[in-house]
């Protein structure tokens, strides 16, 4: 088995490229590799898409490289290969991004990316640190893992899904705020899984494990 980290030169992507190739040592998980080659996704049969930066950046770096969303189609939505976005990547998967301006996303899950707001006005963005998740449904990647689990988190922008039945965590900053989304053969993180020590890497290894 591989499992394909998808490098668009957006983000630095050695500590989750370790944090995979560490679990999937430990589950037998097979090879994890880092690449920019669409053949290489188009054989995958797990891919992880991080991002980090400014959406309307990330999307534009990703229609850019050659292939690349045709391959991720294909693979992911025609397949039916797991795949698992994390930060920018998790919020490309809406139909639209509204950050400094309107930009059309993947649309494999329906909504929109928009600003938080918090309703404490003490409470700063961007929402930066550690936050408890509040487990909205059942999902195999979050096999273990429990209300109350902390996540790591560094964001100014979150995913307003069009259907609830895709919100599967949510953390409370002044009101509700996406975590993790899912539907079919994929999910998203908001936070980082690489960064958010026991709660993140048993995700990951989850993820490698799962079976759709």
């Amino acid at each position: 088995m591989r499992t394909v980290l998808v490098d668009y030169e957006s983000g630095n992507l050695h500590s989750a490229e370790k944090a995979f190739q560490r679990m999937a040592q430990e589950v037998s998980g097979g090879e994890v590799i880092v690449t920019s080659r669409a053949e290489d996704v188009a054989r995958a049969d797990r891919i992880v898409l991080p991002g980090d930066g400014a959406f309307p950046a990330c999307r534009r770096a990703l229609g850019a490289a050659p292939g690349m969303v045709d391959a991720l189609e294909e693979a992911v939505l025609r397949r039916g290969v797991p795949f698992f976005g994390i930060c920018v990547g998790m919020q490309m998967l809406a139909s639209v991004g509204r950050e400094y301006e309107e930009v059309a996303g993947l649309d494999w899950i329906g909504g929109a990316v928009e600003r938080i707001a918090p309703g404490d006005a003490g409470l700063k963005v961007p929402h930066m640190g550690w936050n408890d998740l509040v487990i909205d449904r059942a999902h195999p990647v979050l096999d273990g893992v429990g209300a109350g689990d902390h996540a790591y988190f560094v964001h100014s922008y979150q995913f307003h899904v069009a259907d609830p039945a895709h919100l599967v965590a949510h953390v409370e900053y002044g009101g509700p705020v996406t975590a993790i989304v899912a539907r079919d053969n994929i999910i998203g993180t908001q936070f980082h899984p690489e960064k958010s020590q026991a709660t993140g890497l048993r995700m990951i290894a989850n993820f490698l494990r799962w079976r759709v």
